[in-house]
């Protein structure tokens, strides 16, 4: 059990971001133990013939399926919205000391079988015997990787993950830090006070007025992550709505409903679950964005979606009327 303890100075520094380094990092996890990862079964089929001839071993050697990832390949974000390429500068630019000391914690992690550890040592010793060489190597496959693996998906991993930070920020403002943390993770309780993660190893982390930062990552599903002090203490966990990233189209609306809007206006408002931008309803609906956004000034005129901008874009989400409207339409179903 993890425990973080927040004062109301914690509390009132509880923020959100995402980072692109983070997500490319917990990828890597899911190629290493794919079965562990169902959910992203698609993507890795879809990626994994792409990645021949790209040499990853030294990134292997330092993100297995299980156990500690060295904590300078997810620094914390520092902004909401990161740019990739800032993140990259940050990890090149990492402390050499840092990467020796955290490439050794590797050497005695519990939660990875002995066999394994053997495996990777020759290569992590190799690292940490030019650490400043060992950052550059990492950093350039880092880069050939996202062009792969990421990039290609990047925007409706990007429309999740900003999703679910409007839509947990909206909890936060609603219902307080109870509702932001009601559902964050089935591993995760909050008491009043406390912060519990319920993991394989006890650690306790008195915030004393750091805050606490909140990071939505796809590929860290099924698993929810933890940093602690002396890093800015944050909680890495699948967002809502994960479970619909590699969708190729939202479910038909019911006839009812496709009856009252038109087929198309309905599967739009159908088709937001979870807060979407035009781009990606167009694209998992298979119409043109413009079709998109002239069937939403429609549902938002009558009071079934809005709009809420973060960052340079637009998500739409359904109102609490249309919530409504959509699980009537579901009831009326034979």
């Amino acid at each position: 059990m993890i425990e973080y303890v927040l004062t109301p100075d914690d509390v009132a520094r509880v923020r959100f971001a995402f980072s692109p380094l983070g997500e490319m990092v917990a990828s890597l996890r899911v190629l290493a133990d794919p079965a562990r990862h169902a959910l992203h079964l698609p993507w890795v089929r879809r990626v994994r013939p792409r990645l021949r001839g790209l040499r990853l071993d030294p990134l292997r050697a330092l993100v297995g399926p299980t156990g500690y990832i060295p904590d300078f390949l997810t620094p914390p974000p520092r902004t909401p919205l990161p740019d990739l390429a800032d993140e990259l500068a940050a990890l090149r630019a990492t402390d050499p000391a840092q990467v020796v000391e955290e490439i050794a914690w590797m050497d005695t992690d519990p939660r990875v079988p002995q066999h394994e550890r053997d495996r990777t040592a020759p290569l992590r010793r190799e690292l940490a015997a030019d650490p400043r060489r060992a950052l550059d190597l990492l950093t350039d496959l880092l880069v050939a990787y996202w062009e792969v693996a990421l990039a290609p998906h990047w925007p409706r991993v990007r429309d999740l993950l900003e999703a679910d930070v409007l839509r947990r920020t909206r909890a936060l403002t609603e219902r307080g830090t109870e509702g932001l943390f009601a559902d964050l993770h089935q591993r995760v309780r909050w008491d009043g006070e406390r912060l519990q993660v319920n993991v394989a190893y006890t650690e306790r982390a008195v915030l004393g007025g750091q805050g606490m930062l909140l990071v939505p990552s796809a590929f860290a599903w099924p698993e929810v992550l933890a940093m602690l002090p002396p890093y800015q203490p944050q909680l890495i966990y699948p967002p809502y709505a994960v479970a619909t990233l590699w969708e190729a189209a939202p479910a038909p609306p019911p006839d009812a409903l496709a009856a009252l809007l038109g087929r198309v206006r309905a599967a739009v408002l159908t088709g937001l679950q979870a807060p979407s931008s035009t781009t990606e309803l167009a694209r998992r609906l298979g119409v043109t964005p413009g079709a998109v956004s002239q069937h939403l000034a429609v549902l938002r005129a009558c009071g079934l979606v809005t709009g809420h901008r973060v960052g340079r874009r637009v998500l739409y989400s359904r109102t609490t009327t249309g919530d409504a409207l959509t699980g009537r339409a579901d009831a009326a179903k034979p």
